[in-house]
């Protein structure tokens, strides 16, 4: 027989109560938007909110610089006033972000396209303009490349020259971002896979289909058997997704000040961020020519510079009218004045979008959009 002890019972009824309350008081006492994410957006937000805290009766948003992954797990975290409201990101929500999201209890959201960013690839001014290609780069910071023999060999290559007789006598040094940023996403997608689609055999290894094709270049590639079990798409983005840890490729956070500070002081190494602080920075510092296209605002717009990306912010529809402010904020984002080719934002670097896309987005704002699952596929 198991026997209560009453007034045990009564005590963490008391107790639970009171957290209760203790935790809705803190919630309650929170009448700001709070908003985390991406660094590279984290300029854009930060000065529409401070605009918007201005001009309205409204508490000015908290902008918390995260990096997008770290952005989108506190997102994720749940529903609710000690959660996020929003969240940025330097790239697309993720089908395994999506699904931590849903099995939080954060069921809908407003996915909101606000312009595009070219990551660049830069140096100190007191160095010469760099002149890169995408194979370069995948040679110069992958963990593994291919030897003479086609076979995948731990990274060899110590000074540029090595990677490429045209490029100077200097050490490989190159401050990037962290695996939770999604500069780092988008880098590895758009600069390594596309160095890595320079070689037949690993471009063969992406876009195979036949299970015996996909084995013999697995073992041209040298690659382990631990793997033969995997789609060759998968291997193909493991080979070009390792970045090097030999101390020739240096993660410095996510603080892209810091990587421009960090690059005065040492003009032989090379910095990985987004176009816009290279914008704000362009006194400083300087974007390498890739594949022959200038890092420029105009090269960006048009797609015609290689390593570009698209740039969102995440919404909790459950919080639109909670918090106060959100319908305020939201709207001062997805302003003419804020987000055209004439607006604010495009001073501060952003790229805008068309104005069909623009109109589009703000309409999903507008109507509360949710983001489908099936939309990410």
């Amino acid at each position: 027989m198991i026997v209560f002890n009453q007034t045990k019972v009564l005590t963490i009824a008391v107790l639970a109560i009171t957290v209760v309350f203790a935790g809705l008081a803190r919630a309650e006492s929170r009448t700001n938007i709070s908003i985390v994410g991406s660094s590279t957006v984290y300029p854009f937000a930060t000065v529409v909110a401070e605009r918007f805290g201005k001009s309205s009766s409204y508490s000015t948003p908290k902008v918390e610089s995260t990096g997008s992954g770290g952005g989108m797990k506190l997102f994720c975290g749940g529903i609710g006033l000690s959660y996020p409201d929003i969240t940025n990101a330097s790239r697309r929500i993720k089908i395994s972000e999506f699904d931590a999201c849903q099995k939080n209890g954060v069921k809908e959201m407003v996915e909101v396209l606000i312009g595009f960013d070219g990551i660049v690839i830069a140096n100190s001014k007191d160095a010469p303009v760099m002149n890169l290609t995408r194979k370069d780069l995948f040679l110069a910071l992958a963990a593994k490349v291919p030897g003479f023999d086609g076979r995948l060999i731990n990274n060899p290559y110590k000074t540029w020259r090595d990677v490429n007789p045209e490029l100077p006598n200097i050490k490989i040094e190159v401050l990037g971002p962290p695996p939770t940023s999604g500069t780092r996403d988008a880098f590895v997608e758009l600069a390594m896979e596309g160095g890595a689609k320079q070689f037949p055999m690993l471009k063969a290894l992406r876009k195979s289909k036949d299970a015996e094709q996909i084995k013999s270049l697995m073992k041209s590639l040298g690659i382990p058997q631990d793997y033969f079990n995997k789609k060759g798409k998968k291997v193909f983005k493991i080979v070009a997704h390792g970045i090097r840890e030999d101390g020739h490729f240096i993660e410095a956070g996510e603080n892209d000040n810091l990587i421009v500070q960090k690059l005065q002081v040492n003009p032989s190494a090379l910095g990985i961020f987004g176009f816009s602080f290279l914008d704000q920075n362009n006194d400083k510092v300087q974007g390498s020519i890739i594949e022959g296209v200038k890092p420029e605002f105009e090269t960006i717009a048009s797609k015609d510079y290689p390593i570009s990306r698209p740039l969102y912010f995440y919404v909790k529809k459950g919080h639109i009218g909670l918090i106060p402010g959100m319908e305020g904020y939201l709207s001062e984002f997805s302003s003419e004045k804020a987000w055209s080719e004439d607006g604010y934002l495009s001073d501060k670097g952003m790229i805008p979008m068309s104005s069909l896309l623009r109109d589009h987005y703000a309409s999903a704002i507008k109507n509360q959009t949710v983001l489908q699952r099936s939309d990410l596929k």
